[in-house]
């Protein structure tokens, strides 16, 4: 029986080559010579009286080693530059995410998981669908692509999974995690089916994921559960009413920031109200975001085109801008260039594919109100549209309104609020004062007064360890270029096409300066700013591009 399991033993193991043998043995059947000592030795024998070493078995190579266990896996290779300042513990988890983010798998450091788990590991699969849930979260908020991965990546660092790659697109998340080079890799997804803006809700899921990133907070599964669960059961901050006066107080100072008085401000907060209610409608219906912005655009065009039509001494164009304003996507739109900047195209294509239709839609809700009044004989003058009187400490007074009603329409939290206002006042002085009183063209000037949002907002965040979106996005409200959009739907209605399609492009070209301008004060922020602690300030890893292959 022995000899049975001898050979069977012997037949499952491979079968030596006949050359696999040293060249130095003697044949088979020969004696081996006597050995001289006065001849010299291999110094790799070992000497006489010592143990031989202990031989390996034989595995396959594919098999893992003895010593390597998920939990207790060898360091990663360190470059030998060491690694970037940002992964230090003194700077903020979107930083040292974003920069890991960057960084090839074979070369992150090994994670201090900042929670214990059970001899068996951490739970994989409810730790990806923490993740995933979370991302869906902040991607339905409007948050970045960059941003919600760098998050998702927290999150299952922090619960002890190193080797994950979260994917963010438009509305698919998913994540991938593979527990060893031998193991087969674990995958989840999650598709972002709703969206919508709360700033409260946003933040809330912040302040989660930097609690679940501190190492001297112990967070465990079930309570990040339970959290995650609140916040999706909390009301939004502000009611319907409150959002629909919000709306009507943000038309009327837009109006007056571009010349109206008070009775076109009044004129413009009703048309305002008049198309959130009739939006509000529309959406309980069920009816697409699409055709909610065209029924949205219609009253306060509606207004300015009776006011046209009754002759009276009013700026009517001002009615249908600051009704623009109310409407105008810059959020999306910041988003999807950012999404661009960092290197998410499709997501950033899909972004932007939304603000175009979007934008589409206040055209049509626009044009349709003003060709009717063309018919009915009121006689709009284009050239009075840009003729926007200056009166700063009016305008400036009326900017803060703008950003304050738009902060409140974007549910954010009332801490931030009176920030966010005073950032927003501070772009429009510096538009002003490049514009009106230097005469710098309104596109490098935008893009200027965008960057100082963008820098500001991102110092506001990194004090906070929250997202930048409540302190940038209500900011460049007054920078959103309502005016030219409406100086080039009135020439389109007067079959003027080339001067109203070269007037939309100019807007559209100030829209993407406060998005570039935005983004480019964010990263300057995280460019020049010292990490307390640190000797040097690293360069953060970016990918490189080719010049043009």
């Amino acid at each position: 029986m022995a000899e049975a399991e001898g050979s069977g033993g012997t037949e499952d193991r491979k079968p030596k080559s006949d050359e696999a043998h040293s060249a130095f043995a003697p044949p088979a059947g020969i004696e081996p010579e006597p050995v001289d000592e006065d001849q010299p030795t291999s110094e790799f024998t070992v000497p006489a009286g010592l143990p031989a070493p202990p031989v390996e078995p034989e595995g396959s190579a594919f098999a893992p080693p003895a010593t390597y266990s998920a939990q207790h896996s060898p360091p990663a290779y360190t470059s030998g530059h060491g690694f970037p300042v940002s992964l230090m513990k003194e700077s903020p988890w979107q930083d040292r995410m974003r920069t890991m983010l960057r960084m090839p798998v074979d070369v992150r450091p090994v994670p201090e998981t900042a929670h214990k788990h059970s001899e068996t590991g951490p739970a994989v699969g409810r730790i990806l669908d923490l993740t995933l849930r979370i991302g869906e979260l902040l991607l339905a908020g409007g948050e970045g692509a960059e941003d919600v991965e760098a998050a998702m990546f927290a999150v299952a660092r922090s619960y002890g999974l190193d080797r994950c790659e979260p994917t963010v697109t438009f509305t698919l998340l998913s994540i991938t995690h593979q527990p060893s080079l031998v193991d087969d890799p674990v995958s989840a997804s999650r598709t972002v089916r709703r969206r919508g803006t709360d700033y409260t809700r946003l933040a809330a899921v912040y302040q989660l994921v930097d609690d679940i990133s501190a190492h001297e907070i112990e967070l465990s599964l079930e309570e990040a559960y339970r959290r995650l669960a609140e916040i999706r059961r909390n009301r939004h901050p502000y009611p319907s009413w409150v959002l629909t006066a919000a709306a009507g107080l943000l038309a009327g100072a837009a109006s007056t920031l571009v010349g109206g008085g008070v009775f076109v401000f009044f004129a413009a907060a009703i048309g305002a109200m008049l198309g959130d209610r009739l939006a509000w409608l529309c959406a309980g219906r069920g009816l697409p975001e699409f055709y909610q912005f065209v029924v949205a655009a219609m009253p306060p065009a509606a207004i300015g085109v009776a006011l046209k039509l009754a002759e009276t001494d009013v700026r009517a164009s001002a009615v249908i801008t600051g009704g623009l304003f109310a409407l105008l996507p810059g959020r999306a739109l910041v988003a999807a260039v950012q999404d661009g900047l960092t290197g998410f195209y499709i997501t950033a294509s899909a972004r932007l594919l939304e603000v175009m239709y979007l934008f589409i839609g206040i055209i049509m809700g626009v044009l349709v109100v003003l060709y009717l009044g063309l018919q009915l004989g009121a006689s709009p003058k284009p050239e009075e549209v840009l003729q926007i009187t200056q009166r700063p400490l009016i305008q400036i007074a009326a900017s803060m309104v703008l950003v304050f009603t738009f902060a409140i329409l974007l549910q954010q939290e009332r801490s931030t609020v009176l920030i966010v206002t005073l950032n927003g006042g501070v772009a429009w002085v510096t538009f002003g004062a490049l514009h009106y009183a230097g005469g710098i063209p309104p596109v490098p000037s935008t893009a200027i007064a965008a960057g100082l949002v963008g820098l500001f907002g991102q110092l506001f965040s990194r004090y906070r360890f929250a997202s930048a979106l409540p302190y940038t996005t209500a900011a460049i409200g007054p920078l959103l270029p309502g005016s030219a959009t409406y100086y080039g739907l009135l020439l389109i209605a007067e079959n003027r096409l080339n001067e109203g399609l070269g007037s939309l492009v100019n807007a559209a070209a100030i829209a993407l300066a406060i998005a570039i301008g935005v983004n480019l004060g964010s990263e300057t922020s995280r460019l020049f700013m010292r990490i307390p602690g640190a000797a040097s300030a690293a360069k953060r890893r970016a990918a490189k591009r080719t010049r043009g292959f």
